[in-house]
């Protein structure tokens, strides 16, 4: 799994849950999605929850930090090394 393919996912997740029916050409894999107001606090446990069941991850409490979860890139790249951590 790539993080182009894992940004996709995302991006589409984000625009059928938090942004239907909106005008999403801004939504760039740089776009702050927190400091937008795109995803909210209950919008980033929705999204959490959603990454542990699609991707079969877990994270500790450190990687749930505002910096993991700004941009689409950084959920794609945080998924990745999640990803390439358990493959050995």
């Amino acid at each position: 799994m790539n993080s182009t393919d894992v940004a996709s996912e995302i991006r589409a997740y984000v625009v059928a849950q938090f942004l239907a029916g909106e005008d999403t050409s801004d939504l760039t894999g740089d776009y702050g999605l927190i400091e937008s107001g795109v995803i909210d606090s209950l919008g980033l446990i929705r999204l959490i929850s959603h990454l542990t069941e699609t991707y079969a991850v877990s994270f500790d409490d450190i990687e749930l930090g505002p910096d993991n979860f700004r941009s689409l890139d950084a959920i794609a790249d945080l998924i990745t090394t999640h990803s390439t951590a358990g493959v050995a």
